[in-house]
């Protein structure tokens, strides 16, 4: 007794969601106020969580006014837990406002 048109969701913890294949490159691109020092922080950030960024992979994005730029950085990573470990990091740091 469901909606025909509906599956349920698969509940096995030891799948990954599609286009997560560890270990691999994934990409992370942080927002924050532009400060010159944004990009050694979004780095020291990702080497902390005991992920491998890609200094050479780094790319800058500034908003219209310039008042915040995106740095996105490539990072090698070996299991879910040192993504989710990054991610976690990046958004738990003052100068890092949002992540995609």
């Amino acid at each position: 007794p469901g909606h025909p048109h509906l599956r349920a969701m698969d509940t096995d913890s030891t799948s990954e969601p599609r286009g997560f294949v560890f270990p691999g490159t994934f990409e992370v691109t942080a927002f924050g106020p532009a400060r010159p020092e944004l990009e050694a922080i979004v780095l020291a950030e990702l080497t902390a969580a005991g992920v491998k960024p890609d200094p050479a992979s780094v790319r800058h994005r500034s908003s219209r006014e310039r008042n915040y730029v995106a740095i996105a950085v490539s990072f090698w990573c070996e299991d879910r837990a040192h993504h989710e470990a990054a991610f976690a990091r990046l958004r738990a740091n003052p100068a890092i406002k949002w992540t995609l």
